[in-house]
């Protein structure tokens, strides 16, 4: 089942608007994020905390998107996609406000961690979303938006600070706050969007599905062809790890913990790396610091506008070396200067968001069947948050222990590691439809045999 046979104005701004919104949650995972290593310098200023309460408060969230991905993502292909669209984005909501007025770290600390159930939800429901209303040739295009709007409200995070500096003490909880404002404002025009029909005929509710179709695209089709998918009721967890299934899914989790591993553990401690070279002008700081995230969010647009017709394969490839290739460089340098130090960290978040930043919205949704599309998309994310928490916990005490060199020494490691699973692994899947890459993975079902089987 797909949308490209309805290629008429009214399927277009119904995927237009299914985009944007779903962008609008990866707006607010890049902001909340980005945000606490904003507020960081100011709150930890103010409150006195040690080098350990700051590694809890910089991966609260990181835990909680861990949790949140896991279970909520299961529960989207248990209960469908529109539910747990909006629930998760009451938890961005109360939990932002929570922080913003949390009386002490600890608090702090809870309070983003229950913030980042919701983060973590939003990956595989927001990307899974988008992929079963996207026409096949669209895509990865519509896909990568999802990625760059995380760079765009990573970005966001920055300019708030830059704006809020006055008012001084309470500037870092102002901070925090425009996040709950966000997510107040997607909540509401996120409640009347549809559900997905691919996950509707997966439970058996076709006229359901039909509906929907009609509803997006003012054509109503006579039926509905999911012959190549496997049925929700068949389709156990373990089908992710049987037969050709198993690398699909080991190729993106691994690729995206060595990115999440990369790029959490340079991007979270960004401004406390340059701190020192500012002499303690936080505006400075931010400012710099922002100056990487603006590359980010360039290599995420150029990722966005060549990923259907470069290709997948090529661009992830290529994102994985680049990154590589500088965060060797930034180790190789022992006395590094400022304007040298924002210069490769943006070349460094420049390549690795070009392809690992986006397409880990569009492999996920691409290579695991619907049935279990959110859960798999769910898994991938847990697999790089344990990737992500390892940057942001393990190099400042890496930079503690030996330095910063040695420390950026082992994320080369990490990107090196990841540029070979990709040159290994990767497939090229531009131009195809769902059910089509689906039946790659399962080709004996789609002749008859059962599903299970099909993935022994």
């Amino acid at each position: 089942m797909n949308f490209d046979s309805f290629d008429n104005p009214k399927t277009k701004r119904f995927q237009r608007k299914v985009t944007l919104l779903s962008a609008g949650g990866s707006f607010l995972d890049g902001y909340d994020l980005t945000v606490i290593a904003v507020a960081m310098p100011l709150f930890a200023d103010e409150w006195g905390i040690n080098a350990w309460q700051k590694s809890l408060v910089t991966s609260a969230a990181i835990f909680g998107s861990f949790i949140g991905a896991v279970l909520l993502g299961n529960l989207t292909d248990r209960f469908g996609r529109k539910a747990m669209y909006i629930v998760d984005l009451l938890a961005f909501v109360v939990f932002a406000v929570l922080t913003a007025f949390s009386p002490n770290v600890w608090f702090l600390i809870v309070f983003r961690f229950l913030l980042g159930l919701g983060i973590g939800a939003d990956y595989p429901i927001s990307s899974t979303l988008v992929a079963e209303f996207a026409p096949k040739k669209g895509r990865g295009k519509l896909s990568t938006s999802l990625g760059v709007m995380w760079f765009v409200g990573a970005v966001a995070a920055y300019l708030v600070g830059l704006a809020v500096m006055p008012l001084g003490d309470y500037a870092w909880r102002a901070m925090l706050l425009v996040g709950a404002v966000f997510a107040l404002v997607v909540f509401f025009f996120r409640i009347n969007l549809p559900e997905s029909p691919r996950w509707l005929i997966a439970h058996g509710r076709t006229k359901e599905a039909l509906d929907v179709v009609e509803h997006v695209t003012g054509e109503r089709p006579a039926t509905i062809d999911m012959s190549t998918e496997p049925a929700a009721e068949r389709a156990p967890l373990s089908l992710l790890f049987r037969g050709a299934q198993r690398n699909r899914t080991l190729f993106v989790c691994g690729f995206w913990f060595c990115y999440s591993t990369a790029y959490y553990g340079i991007s979270m401690y960004t401004p406390t790396i340059i701190a020192p070279f500012t002499h303690g002008n936080h505006t400075l700081v931010i400012l710099a610091s922002g100056v990487v995230a603006v590359l980010g969010l360039i290599g995420s647009l150029i990722g966005m506008n060549i990923v259907d017709i470069w290709g997948r394969r090529p661009l992830i490839i290529t994102s994985f070396t680049g990154l590589t290739v500088a965060l060797t460089v930034l180790a190789a340098v022992t006395n590094p200067s400022l304007e040298f130090l924002i210069v490769l960290f943006s070349i460094a978040v420049l390549f690795s968001n070009s392809g690992g930043g986006v397409l880990n919205f569009v492999y996920p949704t691409e290579l695991f069947p619907t049935a279990l599309r959110a859960t798999g998309s769910g898994l991938a994310t847990s697999v790089s948050r344990i990737g992500s928490i390892l940057g942001v916990v393990a190099f400042p005490n890496m930079v503690a222990a030996w330095g910063n060199n040695a420390a950026l020494w082992v994320f080369a490691a990490v990107g090196l590691t990841g540029t070979l699973i990709c040159v290994f692994m990767a497939p090229e899947t531009k131009g195809r439809g769902l059910e089509e890459i689906s039946a790659d993975a399962h080709a004996p079902a789609a002749a008859g045999i059962g599903t299970e089987q099909a993935y022994a």
